[in-house]
């Protein structure tokens, strides 16, 4: 039902009592019921169940509607130089009759210094103040209960935030600003801006360590990875919550640019040379389901080394940006030993494996004959191609092209004995492994894998993110930590760019074995630490501190094609200088992250070491910094609100683009596999057909769910109509029973025919032919991937599936 300004309607509200209730109603808009609806101001509420219930909209006849407490995202960023400071505001609306408390779970850039927050009510704008973790929930539960409007920011991941509202007014509007300052990629000339806009659905390893409701209100229930905070309630696609973003980008190169474009959204450029350039979104109300990125170049060839400073007192900082060489190719190229590991689980369903396997493709085609090879698939569980790495040759490529055609994507994401698979073979080797990952990162225990990356130093580890909305902060730490180098390869991207950069930088190297010569230079607390090999065009960031002003000469050194080279670089660090100051805010950022590395598996755990949390905090309380254990909180002490507890409200998020909701959370006619299984296991007589899919507590707990699993998930690849999406497979098989369509399905029928996404092993004219040979009608080919688009009758849909050319086929959306 829509209600548009000044329509009219009666809504009831309704609240399912007890566990089941509150665990239905958190997942959100999983029923896919109707569309977004604004309640008009004459709604009223009704309150059924008890406190740990949570709310539900009900239209006059009874359907179910969504509308949540998050109405809209404006998102603006300041850039200057190689910095950004970016502020994100959220408007929380209560659209009940009846106060309430939101909850909001969302990322922000992987390297973001979250340095402040605040909350307005009405003329009244309060300054977050920063606080330990648990003095901050403390203030702000004793705010809630006496009834003033409060707001806290917690941080669960370096790239995962929860916000929470309290004593919300119906009809009221609160505003939340946080502001953050960041370090902006730079790679062959080429500057990023990126800004996530949602959290992709976690696989949570592990069992639940509580019977009772999930702490952090998320559809996962806590294991020792915190999973309830990190798992905010998902839409079904074709819903939604009616949250919208807007971002605007105002660029100071301190040079002109060119080039501004991106690769994921529409976007009005107003260029200007004698002022700043300006962005903005073409739509200023955007669906906030992928990543923002935006990339421009610089006027001139290259970017010379540059050193920035600020110092206001007895003790500076500085960020150093040192330039890589140009790129030696030599003949003598020393063979290597790839692994490449693909996750094929659920998140990964359809189009993102189909785009992994295209760039994997690419790459092992491209690989030297001198080298030896190997592949791993993981997802519930971890398949080994080979016994043991072979040599490259046109056979055993070929072996490896079949395995990967045969890859689905389906169940969970197992990562750990995949990341244990490729790496452990690396400690006894002399020589160097490269390991290739190409996985969305969608898991909950990233911080036990980039501890496990951390105990195999032998190895190269190169990470390739796939989709729309990837886990960069996972993705980018398992490269640095593996000193190897991270890519981004969206659904939309060339693979094959990606796959031949991927080889250039493994078989050129720009600069490795670096290190820097500080002369008589008196620094402290440069990071990192570790000094990692460039293999693209980026330049080496240092950040540390100085304690005497004056002029000096650092040298850089390390090896260009197994040559030593050294590269003299001329820095000042001045005795005052009050630009600039963002860098402090930086540099303990760095150094946070580097306290987080040296105990990653102890803070996954929520076991940290005392002296590594110790420090952390004190990191944190001294420059304002949002970190795992420091937390904002804001209380409005003027008004104080009446009426006692508020009704807690989880705001869902999109599903990522391109990211199958079946390949997640199951279908809804079979049991849901590993993302949801151990999440539900607490629960119990829970209706599966409410949840969309979710099971009991009695079947996931016993040993048969578990066989019965494997039985559907696992094996399902090889059944032919399982290559057919669920609303395609349910078209299909109620042709064939002679069923009714539903209006919905009806409208997806064109003279009995479906437009669907054909994903074919090769498009070559042979298997074109196959097609056209059942009816196929092709629309267009697109050149990137082994995909086709066109029109097919629905009583050849399953003969379809059953073509050993089709690898899946998926209903063609319809644009809005």
């Amino acid at each position: 039902m829509n209600v548009k300004n000044g329509g009219k309607g009666v809504f009831g509200w309704a609240l399912i009592g007890g566990l089941a209730g509150a665990i239905a109603i958190v997942v959100g808009g999983l029923w896919g019921i109707g569309e977004y609806s604004t309640p008009v101001a004459h709604a009223s509420t009704e309150w059924v169940g008890d406190e740990s219930g949570a709310l539900i909209g009900v239209d006059a006849d009874g359907k179910l509607t969504q509308s949540f407490p998050l109405k809209h995202t404006d998102v603006s960023i300041q850039v200057s130089g190689p910095l950004a400071r970016a502020q994100v505001t959220q408007q929380f609306e209560n659209p009940y009759s009846d106060k309430i408390e939101a909850v909001y779970t969302f990322p922000l850039p992987q390297n973001a210094a979250v340095d402040a927050m605040t909350l307005t009510v009405g003329d009244r704008v309060v300054k977050g103040t920063i606080k330990k973790r648990e003095e901050a929930r403390a203030m702000y539960e004793a705010a809630k209960r006496r009834g003033n409007v409060a707001g806290l920011l917690d941080q669960e991941r370096p790239n995962i935030f929860t916000q929470s509202v309290a004593n919300i007014l119906p009809g009221e509007t609160v505003t939340i600003t946080i502001s953050y300052v960041e370090t902006l990629s730079y790679d062959g000339g080429v500057y990023s801006v990126v800004f996530p806009m949602v959290v992709g659905p976690r696989y949570i390893p592990g069992q639940p360590i509580a019977p009772t409701l999930p702490l952090g209100g998320g559809w996962a229930y806590d294991t020792d990875q915190d999973a309830s905070h990190i798992t905010p309630p998902v839409l079904k696609p074709g819903t939604r919550f009616g949250h919208d973003l807007s971002i605007s980008v105002t660029i100071d190169a301190g040079v002109p640019i060119h080039h501004v474009q991106s690769t994921t959204h529409d976007i009005v450029v107003n260029p200007s040379k004698d002022s700043p350039t300006e962005v903005h979104l073409e739509q200023n109300a955007t669906i906030p389901n992928k990543d923002f990125i935006l990339t421009y170049a610089v006027a001139g060839k290259d970017i010379r080394d540059a050193v920035l400073t600020h110092r206001n007192g007895k003790g500076g900082v500085f960020t150093l940006l040192l330039q890589p060489p140009d790129r030696v190719k030599t003949d003598q190229v020393t063979p290597k030993e790839l692994v490449f590991v693909l996750d094929t689980s659920g998140s990964m369903s359809g189009f993102p494996i189909e785009k992994a396997k295209e760039t994997m493709r690419l790459a092992i085609d491209g690989l030297n004959p001198r080298d030896t090879f190997n592949l791993i698939t993981f997802a519930g569980d971890t398949h080994v191609l080979f016994p043991e790495p072979v040599p490259a040759t046109s056979s055993n490529v070929r072996k490896a092209q079949a395995f990967l055609s045969s890859r689905r994507g389906g169940g969970g994401t197992e990562m750990m004995t995949a990341i244990r698979a490729a790496l452990d073979p690396s400690d006894s080797q002399e020589h160097v492994r490269i390991v290739c990952f190409m996985t969305d990162g969608y898991i909950g225990n990233d911080m036990a894998i980039l501890g496990e990356i951390q105990n195999h130093p032998n190895a190269r580890v190169f990470a390739f993110g796939i989709g729309s909305s990837v886990n960069r902060f996972l993705l980018d730490k398992m490269a640095e930590h593996g000193r190897g180098e991270v890519e981004y390869v969206g659904l939309n991207e060339d693979g094959s760019a990606a796959a031949r950069r991927f080889h250039e930088r493994i078989q050129h190297p720009l600069l490795t074995d670096i290190s820097v010569d500080w002369d008589d230079v008196d620094v402290s607390d440069v990071y990192p630490k570790r000094l990692p090999d460039l293999f693209s065009a980026k330049p080496l960031v240092l950040t540390g501190r100085y304690t005497t002003p004056g002029k000096a000469t650092i040298r850089l050194r390390g090896k260009v094609a197994g040559r030593s080279v050294v590269r003299k670089i001329e820095v000042e660090f001045p005795g005052f200088e009050p630009n600039h100051d963002v860098l402090a805010t930086l540099w303990a950022r760095t150094k946070i992250a580097d306290l987080m590395a040296q105990n990653y598996r102890g803070i996954q755990q929520g076991t940290p070491q005392p002296k590594v949390q110790e420090s952390i905090t004190q990191l944190g309380l001294d420059y304002r910094l949002m970190t795992r254990f420091t937390s904002f909180v804001a209380v409005e002490e003027l008004i104080i609100t009446e009426g006692g507890q508020p009704r807690r409200i989880e705001v869902p998020v999109e599903l990522p683009e391109g990211v199958s909701y079946e390949g997640v959370f199951g279908r809804d006619d079979q049991v849901s596999h590993g993302y949801r299984m151990r999440a539900m296991k607490p629960m119990a007589k829970m209706s599966q057909s409410l949840l969309g899919g979710m099971v009991t507590a009695d079947a996931s707990a016993s040993p048969m769910f578990e066989r019965l699993e494997k039985r559907v998930f696992m094996k399902r690849p090889n059944e032919p109509q399982s290559k057919l999406d669920s609303t395609l497979l349910r078209i299909a098989k109620k042709k064939e029973k002679r069923e009714t369509f539903s209006a919905e399905e009806s409208a997806k029928i064109q003279n009995g025919k479906v437009m669907v996404q054909v994903w074919l092993t090769d498009t070559t004219s042979e298997n074109l032919y196959q097609l056209q040979e059942l009816g196929f009608k092709l629309i267009t080919k697109p050149k990137s991937g082994q995909l086709v688009i066109g029109y097919i009758s629905i009583e050849q849909l399953k003969a379809l599936a059953k073509l050993s050319i089709v690898q899946y086929v998926r209903l063609q959306p319809v644009s809005a």
